[in-house]
């Protein structure tokens, strides 16, 4: 257990962009037992102000400077995904700890550099996939795990969204390049899902993909169909379709008593259907979303509690979005 005269641990986070702002940059500071010493972004002018706004200490322009910096115990990355293994590398070279955002990378294989990497060095390595950590999936799993909908049988999730004004423009996103994210916003998105999927139902053990463009607005892919098998038997179908009418998300765990409805991103009620009736719960999100991601970081560093979003638990997200691309 983490004792009274324990010094805090340091964190420096690299990439002080918009997810920094409120989701995950607060909660390394309002968690107790942590403290963010410092921050990095290219442009000095942004860091400077960053660092201002939030009462951090330091900043930098130059990542490794942050990374070597004696003062700092473990390193948050969140740049965008194309950075990340660059930063991850040094990051295990220098023995600290470190969180990087999802999807841990571009690729399957560069995910697996990243893990190799931490594991060889014997250094805790997690991804901020904070939906492990809500207490709304919690319910959920709660409610899978106590049998109210009886043998799970099937995992169905719809997500569309039409073309937003960035993507119709022909402005650039690095959201939708190819060579920063090859499937786009399936990428940034549906790996939340695929993710949690695989928290509440066992990891999955063959997957099979449709991937392509469809409007031809950028580079990346923009359509996905998907089926796949969970351990012990579980089927699952996927579809994400990013220039759809309307938005719509919506996922469907069905079993031989029952169901389970939820939305992977909106903020909606979860709903369970059993002989015994209907219930909706509504869950509140905390205001930080990654407050219970991150306080699980520091149950795991400091007093030895397994975190649910780790290097390897991630290595099998990026396998699964891999096989639906139909890049292995």
């Amino acid at each position: 257990m983490e004792k009274n005269n324990q010094k805090p641990m340091r964190w420096g986070i690299i990439g002080c962009g918009d997810v920094t702002e409120v989701k995950s940059g607060p909660p390394y500071q309002k968690t107790e037992g942590f403290e963010l010493t410092a921050v990095m972004r290219r442009n000095k002018d942004k860091a400077q102000d960053y660092a201002r706004r939030h009462g951090v200490p330091k900043y930098y322009t130059d990542a490794d400077a942050l990374i070597e910096d004696p003062d700092i115990d473990a390193v948050y990355i969140a740049t965008p995904p194309d950075s990340h293994m660059s930063y991850a590398l040094k990051v295990a070279a220098a023995k600290k700890p470190c969180c990087v955002e999802k999807p841990m990378a571009p690729s399957y294989a560069e995910a697996k550099a990243i893990f190799e990497a931490f594991d060889k060095a014997d250094i805790p390595l997690f991804v901020a996939y904070y939906r492990r950590s809500l207490p709304r999936f919690w319910k959920i799993r709660e409610w899978l795990e106590k049998g109210e909908i009886g043998k799970i049988r099937h995992i169905r999730w719809f997500l569309g969204k039409p073309p937003n004004d960035i993507d119709s423009s022909g402005n650039y996103n690095w959201r939708t390049d190819a060579k920063v994210a090859p499937g786009g916003y399936f990428d940034d998105l549906a790996s939340h899902g695929l993710d949690l999927f695989a928290y509440l139902l066992g990891n999955f053990e063959k997957v099979d993909g449709i991937s392509l463009n469809q409007q031809g607005l950028y580079s990346a892919k923009d359509a996905f169909t998907a089926s796949w098998l969970h351990s012990g038997g579980i089927t699952g179908t996927g579809t994400w379709n990013f220039g759809c009418h309307h938005k719509e998300d919506k996922v469907e765990i069905f079993g031989s008593e029952g169901k389970i409805e939820f939305s992977i991103f909106e903020d909606l009620e979860v709903t369970l259907k059993n002989g015994s009736g209907e219930q909706n719960l509504f869950i509140a999100h905390p205001k930080h979303v990654q407050e219970f991601h991150v306080e699980s970081l520091k149950k795991h560093l400091l007093d030895n509690e397994e975190h649910p979003s780790t290097g390897k638990t991630a290595l099998h997200t990026s396998w699964v979005m891999d096989r639906i691309l139909g890049a292995i």
